[in-house]
């Protein structure tokens, strides 16, 4: 979920064009995160999807590795706007 923040422009960082620049993304985000917790923690959904309530150690893990994409994919743009800066400057 993290990764459609970050694609959703190929060149602009989330920082310069906002969180709320595109808010019908948001609440797709925000809708799915939702669901997907009600998936994994509600127990009538659990035993429906044949899920398992995780751990706040396992949580964290996914939120982390979704934050890790999102900083690759930030990373990366920043890097080839900076690149692409100094080489039309030299």
């Amino acid at each position: 979920m993290a990764n459609v923040l970050a694609v959703r422009s190929e060149r602009s960082l989330l920082i310069h064009r906002g969180l709320w620049s595109n808010p019908a993304l948001v609440g797709a985000v925000l809708l799915t995160f939702l669901l997907n917790l009600a998936v994994i923690y509600t127990p009538l959904l659990q035993g429906f999807f044949d899920t398992v309530a995780l751990s706040a150690a396992e949580l964290a893990i996914c939120v982390a590795l979704s934050a890790g994409i999102f900083a690759v994919v930030e990373l990366e743009k920043w890097l080839t706007r900076r690149r692409a800066t100094y080489i039309w400057n030299t």
